[in-house]
């Protein structure tokens, strides 16, 4: 799946991935391969990604939106620390 994480000032990340867990309004949730078309508001928390190679990698947000739509994420958060 390809990953893309952007903020207003600049893209923070780009790259494929195995899974993505994200903080949404109503809990948190994980995307895998294959995930159904969604859209969801995100709350301040962390952003947890595998990549390809199984490292992880963790950014934390001040909320945003997410959509994933044919194994294309793309994450728009109001910052990342």
């Amino acid at each position: 799946m390809k990953l893309e994480i952007i903020t207003p000032d600049k893209k923070v990340y780009e790259g494929e991935v195995k899974s993505v867990r994200v903080p949404g309004k109503k809990g948190s949730f994980q995307v895998l391969k294959d995930h159904a078309p969604i859209i969801s508001t995100l709350e301040n928390g962390p952003v947890i990604l595998v990549d390809i190679a199984d490292t992880e990698s963790s950014f934390e947000i001040n909320g945003g939106v997410i959509e994933v739509k044919a194994n294309k994420i793309i994450l728009l958060a109001e910052s990342v620390k």
